[in-house]
């Protein structure tokens, strides 16, 4: 089995590639044609583990391990290990820190997102929170669209950072909502990516921007609408009708914005089919360039 560390990883993850091999994920996703279980949980006094599995045809077979521990100082909030297997025989074949890949699949899918509902003329890009998501952000929404201005927006900050702009990408912990439906100019597109995992039920999200979107996405329905530590319930009154998958929108079978004065939003819990894209696409350049190291789990006896 292949062991790749951090570092590693950040070195072989190839961010352009990771935003076509995301859109592959979820199309097989929407499509039927890959497996996975929304997440489950594991609470201690401090954190949350989740566990994550899935298979798509595009990525393979593979799980993650993810804890959230918000009161964390000297180390991050999330930390997850990824396992991949030969999805012909079962055997595991690698394993590596997800943690890295876990910030940045969730920054490349909701960029994924934006290019597909944001208007095409959107040039203001707000990014609220100052955390690891919100330079994960910083560093893959340019790759999927064009933007004239980036406004990164702490505390205090939120209101002035969205009023005007075209796309807005939440990215904080809070509890409440920071950011509001009057604040949004009309054709705006909202992005959500706000922990979920253990929260007590709170969003960043304003209700009213949930109730008045025209155009509400998500990964997938079965996780979005699943119990905590896997869903958001914040889309709880919109129902699973009166919201469309990621993956439908790449492959054309759901619409995604239809006018340029339409709200859009996409509301992210991450889905295991992310985190194996990420992953198989470091699994292949380690094996390209000799990196990581190799060990044993089994004696096998002829």
């Amino acid at each position: 089995m292949l062991v790749l560390s951090r570092s590693v990883v950040e070195e072989l993850l190839d961010l352009d590639a990771l935003l076509d091999a995301l859109a592959a994920a979820h199309a097989e996703l929407s499509a039927g044609k890959a497996s996975l279980v929304p997440r489950v949980g594991a609470f201690s006094e401090a954190g949350v583990l989740g566990t994550m599995v899935g298979y798509t045809p595009s990525a393979g077979l593979g799980c993650k391990l993810v804890t959230l521990f918000p009161e964390n100082r000297d180390r991050p909030t999330h930390q997850a290990a990824i396992a991949l297997f030969d999805p012909a025989t079962g055997t595991p074949v690698a394993l590596m820190d997800g943690t890295y890949i876990t910030a940045m699949r969730t920054a490349a899918a909701a960029a994924l997102a934006t290019r597909l509902l944001a208007r095409p003329d959107a040039r203001v890009l707000a990014i609220l929170g100052t955390g690891v998501q919100s330079r994960s952000a910083q560093e893959m929404f340019p790759r999927a669209h064009e933007f004239a201005e980036v406004r990164v927006a702490g505390r205090g900050e939120f209101e002035d950072a969205v009023r005007g702009a075209d796309v807005v990408h939440a990215t904080t912990a809070a509890q409440e909502p920071i950011v509001r439906f009057d604040w949004l100019s009309p054709g705006t597109h909202v992005s959500s990516v706000g922990s979920t995992l253990g929260a007590d039920g709170g969003s960043e999200l304003d209700p009213a921007i949930v109730e008045k979107a025209d155009v509400v996405v998500v990964e997938q329905r079965d996780s979005a609408f699943a119990p905590l530590p896997a869903g958001a319930p914040e889309l709880d009154p919109r129902g699973r009708d009166g919201v469309v998958e990621l993956g439908e929108v790449i492959a054309g079978t759901a619409a995604g914005r239809s006018s340029d004065d339409q709200i859009t939003l996409y509301k992210s819990v991450g889905v295991a089919v992310q985190d194996l894209a990420a992953a198989a696409l470091v699994l292949a350049a380690a094996r390209e360039r000799g990196a990581g190291q190799e060990i044993e789990l089994e004696e096998i006896h002829a």
